[in-house]
């Protein structure tokens, strides 16, 4: 079909490319020229603006498929524009634990997991059939408790055929396991724990003796870390999962696996003259010489507990080749391995990396325990810090003017997960799991209902006016 206006005359298939070039200001433009061309825009220009305006998120991803390409881009939208204007609701998913740990959470789009201990929680991702409704919401679905472990110490979902339900544990005595999580039955009690028992699933991998500090997963390529340095490559896929190991011969904290990289590599992080090594990954084992180390801005920088890869959006393109880590002196770094900017390497090492960009807050020099990127315009890399619950944003594009916020509670203890979405922040502190929503149509019935707290869980919470988010105190990192 061709459209007709005056002195104009191009057919359907060549506006369609022209729209693939537009912003979303020039979409509603040109949806206002004419009928056909606003039904053309509606079937076409919508979603072809969001396949290059990606926004990753779990948890939306079933709702996504149901909603039109208008209304994803209108959620986008006003998502950002929170997320600009630093607005969201601010909830905690449970009353404190009785005890304190050091919880793990893994996310799919289907359900959340918060390992505590040797329970871990499972919350159900609801469906939203249209925007209309409402965001999907997180609703408790119960617990599962290890009867013949001792505490879980890393988490991550593994493929498993069409099932979101199958994850790798580590524990504290050095095995790693496939769990498959069965769904709750409607008439179990949410409050008495589902119990596990795993003797007849044999560990993956390699025993080792001490904690399972990281688990890591891409494609079908498991990697493991435990607290000493032994790093361990599985394939899942294969009957005989183990790939290679290697001993990093130093206190280690983190990893991160990349397949999808033109060069798939593994990076750890650890406490160490060089805290911040990149080994390559071949089909046959993992390397044990680095290819790549990369330097802080600081040159007593001595330990890095978190890796993640980079917001889709950033300036410097969506690379894999571009990786973000957390540091012990409380800077996030921002390293290209693509990039040439090298420091002065010791005689038989790769020269050291410095960092494309850096992170800090300026009130406080905690260090960074956890780091996950995403958020508005998918530019934002967020980080949870070690001290009074407190997680710091920055937006690529203007990585001078961040701001940090309190886990609602102001609980004193760091994050020690945290994973960001297009619109959503999920964390965890030693006492209980969270969420930042900065998205619309989130009411009191998206997230779990806390009842009023007892005595013997109290709870400092205090709900904000809206009667949908809790009170938190957050702060610009400007000191102007």
């Amino acid at each position: 079909m061709t459209v007709e206006a005056a002195g104009l005359i191009l057919p359907s298939d060549v506006l369609i490319i022209i729209m693939a070039n537009l912003d979303m200001e020039d979409l509603i433009n040109l949806s206002y020229t004419c009928k056909f061309v606003n039904l053309l825009v509606h079937e076409f220009g919508w979603s072809l603006y969001l396949k290059y305006n990606i926004r990753p998120s779990f948890t939306l991803q079933l709702a996504r498929r149901s909603w039109s390409s208008f209304d994803q881009v209108r959620y986008d939208v006003a998502s950002d524009r929170c997320w600009a204007q630093a607005k969201f609701n601010a909830r905690p998913l449970s009353h404190p634990w009785r005890n304190k740990y050091q919880p793990k959470i893994a996310l799919s789009s289907s359900v959340l997991l918060v390992a505590a201990n040797y329970t871990i929680y499972a919350y159900h991702i609801t469906h939203s059939s249209s925007l209309d409704d409402g965001a999907p919401g997180v609703s408790y679905e119960g617990s599962y408790s290890f009867t013949d472990r001792p505490a879980i110490t890393s988490i991550t979902f593994i493929p498993d055929r069409h099932s979101e339900r199958t994850v790798a544990v580590g524990f504290e005595d050095g095995r790693i396991h496939r769990v498959f999580l069965p769904h709750f039955q409607q008439e179990q009690s949410k409050n008495k724990p589902l119990a596990l028992n795993i003797e007849r699933d044999p560990p993956l991998a390699l025993r080792i003796v001490d904690i399972i500090e990281s688990l890591t997963c891409s494609d079908n390529m498991l990697l493991s870390l435990s607290s000493f340095g032994t790093a361990g490559l599985c394939n899942l896929s294969s009957d005989s999962p183990l790939v290679s190991a290697i001993n990093l011969d130093c206190r280690s904290w983190s990893s991160f696996i990349c397949m999808k990289s033109s060069t798939p590599f593994t990076a750890f992080g650890t406490t160490s003259p060089n805290p911040l090594v990149v080994h390559a990954v071949t089909p046959s084992s993992l390397s044990p010489a680095p290819f790549a180390i990369l330097h802080s801005t600081r040159e007593r920088s001595t330990a890095v507990y978190d890796i993640t890869d980079a917001p889709p959006s950033a300036p410097w393109g969506s690379s894999k080749q571009v990786i973000v880590s957390g540091w012990y002196d409380g800077a996030v770094q921002v390293h290209d391995l693509r990039s040439g900017w090298r420091g002065s390497g010791v005689t038989g090492t790769p020269a050291p990396l410095r960092p494309m960009l850096t992170f800090r807050d300026p009130w406080s020099d905690e260090p960074i325990y956890s780091v996950s990127c995403g958020g508005g315009s998918s530019s934002v890399v967020g980080a949870g810090t070690a001290r009074h619950s407190v997680v710091a944003f920055w937006d690529v594009r203007r990585p001078t003017e961040g701001w940090s916020v309190h886990a609602p509670g102001n609980d004193s203890s760091p994050v020690y997960s945290l994973v960001l979405e297009s619109s959503r922040v999920f964390g965890v502190t030693q006492s209980r799991p969270f969420v930042f929503d900065f998205g619309p149509g989130v009411t009191k019935d998206t997230y779990p209902f806390l009842s009023p707290s007892t005595r013997f869980q109290h709870d400092s919470l205090k709900l904000n006016k809206n009667g949908v988010g809790y009170c938190v105190t957050q702060y610009n990192h400007s000191r102007m």
